[in-house]
């Protein structure tokens, strides 16, 4: 077998059905990839992988190639000034005294602080957002430290070196990160999630004694920065009257899409084949058997980005690319990887919901089972 059966093909809780097809690779090195084959020939299995994710590489890069900035960098650059843009009116609405335009306020600004928090650092944590490396550092320290109040260091080494680098590599890339196995499924899924603004930050904290002290200093002013901004803009601009009010008001916007970010990021790894650091299968069914995609969803498309929703499985073989390239190169890479008989792991948000509620203990607390390669070749 190849990992829970429940996710390779059968109908799950909610009545999806997670499809075997197969999708897309990271061109790179693979850290401690082990021989998987059982019994003949681990070299000729490498060099056929190999060559496998060299054609999809070439396919795509093609794309890319053919690809205008609009549409490499653009449209995700246009969907963030779009988001600033806004954020004059989330204020003013806040100003008014009757309900509607005061909750549209709050809705204004709870989705433009997640389109800046989630889709803008986590491009900005990958260099999606432009081709120069100079701007790129210029970007992550904007969209990581001062509006999502972490540390560009721990957030590129924790999300991409080790993440991508290690996808379901127990103890490493598993997203053990995300597990609190003293809640209970409920408090997890519904109640901690609004507790999300204020760990971030604690937590970034925490993070700071492992980075040099002049990264830590800037951190602290950039994350002291966004705080303050926001927290004025509502006194001065929104016409708060006292300061625990205002923070409140930070609160609810900033937790508004907190839901959503806690179960995509649970939802398309946790659950899939887990896999042991020194035997681990090549990076393209490693990648193809411990990633899922969500169905595109209007507000999650643009709060938090085509690659963390409908095109993770892209995201994760070709994480430089932006968004909309990972839109773009989806319809070819399935059909590529449905060619060749690799999986493809889909779901619905509900039906995602519905299976982590009832084997919340199975995933969320117990060690995740470690997935026998048997036969994968």
């Amino acid at each position: 077998g190849m990992g829970d059966p429940s996710l390779r093909g059968t109908t799950t809780p909610g009545g999806s059905r997670t499809e075997v097809m197969a999708e897309g690779w990271e061109p790179g090195p693979a850290l401690g990839d082990g021989n998987v084959t059982p019994g003949g020939a681990p070299q000729r299995a490498g060099q056929h992988e190999e060559a496998l994710m060299t054609e999809l590489s070439e396919l795509v890069q093609k794309v890319v190639k053919s690809s205008s900035w609009w549409e490499r960098h653009g449209v995700d650059i246009s969907i963030l000034a779009c988001s600033f843009l806004l954020l004059p009116a989330g204020f003013l609405c806040l100003r008014s005294a009757q309900a509607i335009p005061f909750l549209a306020g709050v809705l204004t600004l709870g989705v433009v602080h997640h389109t800046l928090t989630v889709k803008g650092s986590h491009l900005a944590s990958h260099n999606a957002l432009t081709e120069s490396k100079s701007w790129g550092k210029v970007w992550a320290i904007f969209f990581i430290e001062l509006c999502s109040a972490f540390t560009v260091e721990q957030a590129t080494y924790n999300h991409v070196k080790i993440h991508h680098g290690y996808t379901n590599i127990i103890g490493l890339g598993d997203s053990s990160t995300w597990k609190l196995p003293f809640l209970n499924r409920y408090v997890y899924m519904f109640i901690a999630p609004l507790a999300v603004p204020i760990l971030t930050p604690l937590v970034a904290l925490d993070l700071l004694r492992n980075v040099e002290w002049k990264a830590a200093l800037r951190t602290l002013c950039c994350m002291f920065l966004g705080f303050y901004c926001h927290y004025w803009l509502l006194l001065h601009v929104s016409g708060f009257q006292s300061p625990w009010s205002a923070l409140l008001c930070m609160l609810l916007t900033r937790s508004l899409l907190a839901h959503p970010y806690i179960h995509v990021n649970i939802f398309q790894h946790i659950g899939l084949p887990m896999f042991a650091a020194d035997h681990k299968p090549k990076r393209i069914h490693l990648m193809s058997l411990g990633v899922l995609n969500l169905p595109r969803n209007a507000l999650l498309d643009w709060s938090f980005g085509h690659s963390l929703i409908s095109c993770h499985v892209e995201h994760h073989f070709f994480p430089s690319l932006s968004d909309n390239m990972c839109l773009k190169i989806k319809p070819i890479v399935s059909q590529y990887l449905k060619q060749k008989k690799l999986p493809y792991n889909e779901d619905t948000y509900s039906s995602r919901l519905q299976l982590f509620l009832q084997r919340y203990e199975e995933l969320m607390v117990h060690a995740p089972p470690i997935t026998e390669l048997v036969g994968i070749q």
